[in-house]
């Protein structure tokens, strides 16, 4: 017997006379050299006259709509239409190697591009290596190259003004439909794309809405740092629009200083980010009010303690880690204290809300090793895997085949962890980046924690290189802050005591900046190959 329920499809286009209807006089603020604020009552219009430009232009239903953009209300705009228009959103990092970017948008198969006039330099030279691409539509952002007198090239402002406002129709009623589209980033091999449905892209917001996920409310001022080119910002723009919040957006403000300008002149309550960006914040925390914020989610990687506790100590409130990948939408777990977690000391909490902490609701993981899933005893390592409805099933695209997804469907995510009793979560290390030396493994992310717990220390990155005798050992690359004179032996110094001794690096190199992915990441990757043959210092 089948439930007697109505059979409304879970998808994007219902997103918009919600917000409309009840939060129409919510804010929609973007940052950058001039600042814009709308309301979702006059973005609404924009976002059912954009369906309409993709009808004129003849845009193929199901057809990848590609996206160079910053976080902007013309990027919200479109993060709605395309896939209410039944076409499929295309988020590209621009940020990207030139051969990645090429072979992207010739692997999706994109038929238009939407482009900030202040990414055009990064893509104009670009063009003629696309196959498939029409059409360029211009976003001027206040971007200073001159637009190319190409037949292509179209002005987004122009397309809207041409197009009547209307109902928007309901295109797509089949909520497994594809959505959107974003590639990983490739650290080896070709970028994989990973397609989200409708319904995932919705449960996903839902469930951030949690009060033991991010707890989003009609009260909040949300501030999404992370990329709208990245994961769909973690959900944050869909889920903004079921919960009423104002949506803080940076725009082409993201040199530090206008980013925490932002953050506290429009009273953020809840924002995201990688903890690069977070660290790039702190020499401006005294001079700005933060007060307002409530919530500080911080993804991409480990937080470590003494990032957490300077935020804590000048702002009152602790990072919270939540960890995910572009394969899971990606929130899959998030920290939070929960009820067992009573009488814990400061020092403690931060250092729980620093973990990655246990699965959020539609998600489930576990940790498997030879095989064999492994005991939820805290300190049982294997490689972690997750599976659920906002979990892909399959990767898009000429390299789709992969070993990535398990016999019975679970992904394997390529971190290995620990998963406790009450089903929070330990990242011990990516599997690539575990140090192996004599037999033994060393977890690149304890030592990177340890070598940053040294106040003098700004970032610290761990890597492995070969050796001889041990097979391997760890290589330390450590970036002082400003102006502090720190030696190779001042780091072991403040390593003894803190990890095993066999752990603590011979290799050191003090380095003015780590190299950062396109997604602001550590590149270990580029360190890999920079101190491969090297004979390092090890003063």
């Amino acid at each position: 017997m089948r439930g007697l329920m109505q059979d409304r499809p879970l998808t994007i286009s219902a997103l918009l006379p919600r917000v409309e209807s009840n939060f129409g006089h919510k804010r929609i603020i973007t940052g950058g050299a001039v600042e814009t604020v709308l309301t979702w009552n006059e973005v609404a219009p924009r976002i059912r006259r954009l369906t309409r430009v993709l009808e004129s232009l003849g845009v193929p239903a199901g057809a990848r709509v590609g996206t160079f953009a910053w976080n902007s209300h013309r990027h919200v705009e479109l993060y709605v239409a395309v896939p209410s228009a039944g076409r499929i959103l295309h988020t590209i990092n621009h940020r990207l190697f030139s051969e990645q970017i090429t072979f992207i948008v010739n692997d999706a198969a994109d038929d238009i591009l939407f482009v900030d006039r202040s990414i055009l330099p990064v893509i104009w030279p670009l063009v003629p290596s696309f196959h498939k691409v029409r059409y360029i539509v211009v976003m001027d952002d206040g971007g200073d190259m001159p637009i190319p007198d190409d037949p292509r090239i179209l002005d987004y402002e122009t397309l809207l003004d041409r197009e009547a406002d209307g109902p928007l129709d309901d295109v797509v009623t089949d909520e497994y439909a594809a959505a959107s589209l974003c590639y990983t980033s490739g650290t080896t091999g070709n970028p994989k794309g990973v397609l989200y449905s409708h319904r995932s892209v919705v449960l996903h917001s839902l469930l951030l809405l949690g009060a033991d996920v991010f707890a989003l409310s009609e009260n909040d001022v949300v501030a999404p740092i992370v990329s709208m080119f990245h994961v769909n910002a973690w959900g944050l723009p869909y889920a903004v629009m079921l919960s009423g919040s104002d949506l803080l957006l940076p725009g082409t403000a993201m040199a530090p200083k206008e980013l925490v300008s932002l953050l506290s002149r429009h009273r953020a309550t809840f924002s995201a980010a990688v903890a690069t960006v977070w660290r790039s914040l702190i020499p401006m925390l005294a001079d700005h009010d933060l007060s307002s914020l409530r919530h500080i989610a911080c993804g991409g990687g480990a937080v470590d303690d003494a990032l957490s506790s300077t935020y804590e100590n000048a702002i009152g409130i602790p990072l919270t880690n939540a960890w995910g990948m572009t394969e899971t939408s990606p929130v899959v777990t998030t920290s939070r204290l929960a009820t067992h977690h009573a009488g814990m000391d400061r020092e403690a909490r931060r250092l729980l809300l620093g973990s990655p902490g246990p699965a959020v609701p539609l998600t489930e993981i576990r940790v498997v090793a030879d095989g064999v899933e492994q005991p939820r005893d805290g300190s049982s390592q294997g490689e972690l895997q997750v599976a659920g409805a906002t979990i892909a099933g399959a990767y898009f695209g000429s390299d789709a085949a992969t070993d990535a997804f398990t016999a019975d469907g679970w992904l394997r995510t390529g971190d290995v962890a620990t998963i406790d009793e009450r089903g929070y979560l330990r990242i011990v290390d990516r599997t690539k980046d575990l140090v192996k030396s004599g037999g033994e493994w060393i977890s690149s992310v304890l030592l990177e924690n340890a070598v940053m717990s040294d106040p003098r220390v700004q970032e610290a990155a761990v890597i492995g290189v070969a050796d001889a005798h041990w097979g391997e050992r760890p290589l330390a690359c450590v970036v002082p802050h400003p102006g502090v004179d720190l030696t190779a032996e001042d780091v072991r110094a403040h390593l003894r005591g803190r990890v095993a001794s066999w752990w603590i690096p011979e290799r050191i190199e003090m380095m003015s900046e780590i190299p950062k992915t396109a997604t602001g990441k550590w590149s270990k990757q580029a360190l890999r190959q920079r101190f491969a043959d090297s004979p390092g210092d090890s003063r």
